[in-house]
């Protein structure tokens, strides 16, 4: 007579004899750290289901971990909740939910939410706060002050959509110190980027650049040809505290597409960590090879702005490029190729400046011919 197998045993079974669960992975997203700072990488401006996005909490930690951010702010809007018969309303609730997927992942999670008001004068975000209840005000002007008074940081998003500009009310703003940011780039389809960056620049105010994500992000990873907007940070240490340091110091970067905009004193040595240039690796007559290695998830576009060197030099992501340099035979070989970097942008219509420098070779190991 056969004897049955309880049902219970065969699920034990099952569990036990069932493959592992595959692990979460992280893609890093590569910028060199400089002297001082660590350089984060981060999107202070995505949505929820708890306004008017279309996933969980949870769902935008896991995307921004996987992806290799560094550190995110769910910005949901204050005044404007299409799914409130399903979701709650209160305003801390989406920062709760995802607090402790984040702490496990190690991802730095942000407090903040977007105030909504017609254009003019526009959205803004408003981080760091501790309590976002006391906010839900029609006034803008209370809504600044009291995220002022919690410790928040302000800025202006997507400033020149739907016939947005500055008025009394960012005067306002401006002047009482509550504004002290404006996104640069929002999402991959911002037209008015660089109208947006000069603005900045002259206010003086911290530039950034976000996702503005509602919908879900299916990239598996962040890379030169395909990448989430974003804000690189260049903080004292790697804490939420760190990044609102930063912020009010305005030590920040933007990467929109294939070009990194930003202020001379941060994009400069952010070029210089980026790059190496080798000892000649041949040379001939008249001629010599150097490899460049760029570090950076950036391609690098350069405009020759000297008399020596290839015209224009693409270095391509996380790659080394072997380059032949051409000069006058009866001339000393250059040591120091003056270029412009053309996609890192310290103004709208100015590429940054740089030298390339050839490093002294070792006499015993010079080639000619």
């Amino acid at each position: 007579m056969k004897r049955l197998i309880p049902v219970s045993l065969f699920v034990l079974m099952a569990i036990l004899l069932r493959p592992a669960a595959a692990a979460d992975v992280r893609y890093p997203i590569h910028f060199p750290d400089l002297p001082g700072y660590t350089t984060l990488k981060c999107d202070f401006h995505i949505h929820t289901v708890f306004s008017d996005g279309q996933v969980w909490p949870t769902v935008r930690v896991r995307e921004a971990w996987r992806q290799g951010l560094d550190g995110i702010a769910i910005t949901d809007h204050i005044e404007y909740s299409p799914h409130k018969k399903d979701v709650s309303r209160d305003l801390n609730r989406v920062h709760d939910l995802a607090a402790g997927l984040a702490k496990q992942l190690n991802l730095l999670l942000i407090r903040g939410g977007e105030i909504t008001k017609d254009t003019p004068p526009g959205h803004f975000n408003t981080i760091f706060v501790k309590d976002m209840t006391p906010l839900n005000d029609p006034d803008i002007v209370k809504q600044a002050r009291l995220a002022d008074e919690q410790g928040g940081f302000m800025f202006w998003n997507h400033p020149l959509i739907w016939g947005g500009k500055w008025t009394d009310v960012h005067d306002t703003l401006y002047k009482n110190q509550w504004l002290r940011g404006v996104e640069v780039c929002n999402g991959p389809t911002d037209t008015h980027y660089l109208t947006t960056f000069g603005l900045g620049l002259e206010k003086n105010l911290t530039l950034l650049g976000n996702s503005d994500m509602h919908v879900p992000d299916l990239r598996t990873r962040n890379t030169a040809d395909d990448h989430r907007t974003m804000t690189l940070v260049f903080a004292r240490q790697r804490t939420v505290e760190g990044v609102h340091e930063a912020l009010l110091e305005r030590r920040t970067l933007v990467w929109f597409h294939n070009e990194i905009l930003g202020r001379t004193e941060w994009l400069a040595p952010l070029f210089e960590r980026s790059i190496r240039v080798s000892k000649p690796t041949h040379r001939a007559k008249g001629k010599l090879w150097i490899d460049i290695e760029n570090l950076s998830e950036a391609n690098m576009v350069l405009r020759r702005a000297g008399n020596v060197g290839p015209t224009n030099l693409t270095l391509p992501a996380r790659s080394v490029s072997n380059v032949e340099i051409r000069f006058d035979p009866k001339k000393p070989a250059p040591t120091e190729l003056p270029y412009t970097v053309t996609n890192f942008l310290v103004a709208p219509d100015k590429g940054l400046s740089v030298t390339l420098n050839i490093p002294a070779e070792v006499e015993s190991t010079k080639r000619e011919e």
